[in-house]
């Protein structure tokens, strides 16, 4: 007998046993109310069938009770799965506050990941093990889908948006990283690893990196050079948008719309800034399209989240 044998991959991630234990029950739910109405429907079909003695003179007239019984205890039964799932199903995508993000930029065929510090890595991620982690993940090119079957994690990464997923490592090892998404023609070699560690071989292997500026220096940088601070510095003579502190402030468009600025938000007004144009702003500024790639937006973007930091820092 094969031991190395599971019906399941190893579960390496918090939400791993969460989401196992949902698809166990919804499976035993769905399968035993099958096996019910198929035996029920057996048996009136033999017992009634044409021709039979079945005594058919003692029709039930009422069963109001019976009736409710059927329709409420399986809905209540279904809802209670709905919510289940729904609750699974926002944790994947709400970062608590001490989540670690890492941004992942994938492209035919490989995938590049940063972290805040400016380590990058290709085709490998390192992580600590008991700490949330929120990707951030853009595609340069096609439909990409990080799947890591051992986290139970599957999500889509789309050319022109950020999307973005939520895990805690829950088990020290190296884990495979695949591309769920047909890709091109070397689909199948867009591999990667994880590498869980406990958290002070982590902070360890971090700091030890090449040393580079980190994404915040480099958006920095990058916001100096392509001439964002020009107009968006409060002390600019244009009148533009102060960006300090812009992630999760919600912001009052021209057109009468509010939405809450986030990773999308800051990278659609980069790249197609008359989409959401400021309430009270001229739309004077031009998009950056074509002159600016995935991973220097990427790194403006944490400079305008460190900017908040930096400005709460002030204060104190």
């Amino acid at each position: 007998m094969n031991t190395d044998f599971h019906l399941l991959p190893a579960d390496a991630a918090a939400s791993a046993s969460r989401l196992d234990s949902f698809a166990l029950c919804l499976l035993l739910l769905t399968g035993t109310v099958a096996l019910v109405l198929l035996a029920l429907m057996i048996g009136f079909s033999i017992r009634y069938r044409a021709g039979s003695n079945a005594d058919r003179t003692h029709v039930p007239k009422q069963g109001l009770s019976v009736e409710i019984a059927w329709t409420v205890i399986p809905l209540l039964l279904f809802l209670g799965i709905y919510a289940w799932g729904a609750i699974d199903y926002v944790k994947l995508y709400q970062a608590p506050a001490n989540a670690m993000p890492v941004f992942v930029v994938a492209k035919q065929w490989m995938w590049e990941a940063e972290h805040r510090n400016g380590r990058r890595e290709i085709g490998q991620l390192h992580l600590p093990l008991g700490r949330p982690v929120r990707m951030v993940m853009t595609s340069q090119d096609v439909i990409h889908s990080f799947f890591v079957p051992d986290f139970r994690v599957k999500q889509d990464v789309v050319p022109g948006r950020y999307t973005s997923i939520v895990f805690t490592p829950s088990r020290t090892g190296e884990y495979r990283l695949y591309c769920a998404e047909y890709c091109g023609t070397e689909h199948a070699m867009m591999l990667g690893r994880i590498v869980v560690m406990q958290p002070a071989a982590f902070a360890q292997w971090l700091e030890a990196g090449p040393r580079q500026p980190g994404m915040a220096a480099r958006g920095f940088e990058l916001y100096r050079r392509y001439g964002c601070s020009g107009c968006h510095d409060p002390g600019s003579s244009v009148h533009a948008p102060d960006l300090t502190g812009l992630l999760g402030r919600r912001v009052h468009l021209a057109d009468g719309r509010e939405l809450t600025a986030d990773e999308p938000y800051i990278r659609d007004s980069i790249l197609v800034p008359a989409k959401d144009v400021v309430a009270g702003y001229a739309p004077i500024m031009p998009s950056f399209a074509g002159q600016v790639g995935e991973e220097d937006i990427l790194a403006i973007i944490e400079y305008i989240r460190e900017s908040a930091h930096d400005q709460r820092t002030e204060r104190r």
